[in-house]
């Protein structure tokens, strides 16, 4: 028999390919049954640390620092970190934690994206007026909502 065309050489040339093509199609779509697709803006995105933060909003720096003391004394610990905010599970039902999660998550794009909808300055401002009640913070944390998946 030709060695060239044997058996066990055509199912191991057909094993490699199948092992590329599986690999660039892996690229396109998730390989794990429960994984999501999470956009390079959400607060799941930058609480993964996959990209580096922008220098203006250090990840390691506290919410008091980049909001006010004021602001992070109302709802927040003072200690409370950028990364572990965006990492937080607590948005259901807590309109305020919610402002915060998507408030720095849209903050962290403000600076890393350039075609983001907001200024720093301006998520900044609307996550400060939102802080007036809690259907005004579930509403601005919607919209930022919004910004943030539209981002990508």
């Amino acid at each position: 028999m030709d060695s060239l065309c044997s058996p066990s050489r055509i199912v191991l040339v057909t094993f490699f390919l199948l092992c590329f093509f599986a690999g660039a199609l892996s690229a396109t779509r998730p390989g794990f049954v429960y994984t999501r697709h999470r956009g390079r803006c959400t607060p799941q995105y930058w609480s993964s640390q996959r990209e580096a933060w922008p220098r203006m909003v250090p990840e390691r720096s506290t919410v008091e620092k980049i909001f006010g003391v004021m602001v992070a004394k109302e709802r927040w610990r003072s200690d409370l970190t950028l990364v572990e905010s965006t990492a937080r599970n607590d948005e259901e039902g807590n309109a305020y934690g919610a402002l915060l999660k998507q408030g720095i998550a849209a903050l962290v794009n403000s600076y890393a994206r350039r075609s983001f909808s907001y200024a720093p300055w301006e998520v900044k401002t609307m996550l400060i007026q939102a802080m007036v009640s809690e259907p005004a913070a579930r509403r601005q944390a919607e919209k930022f909502a919004v910004a943030n998946v539209a981002c990508d």
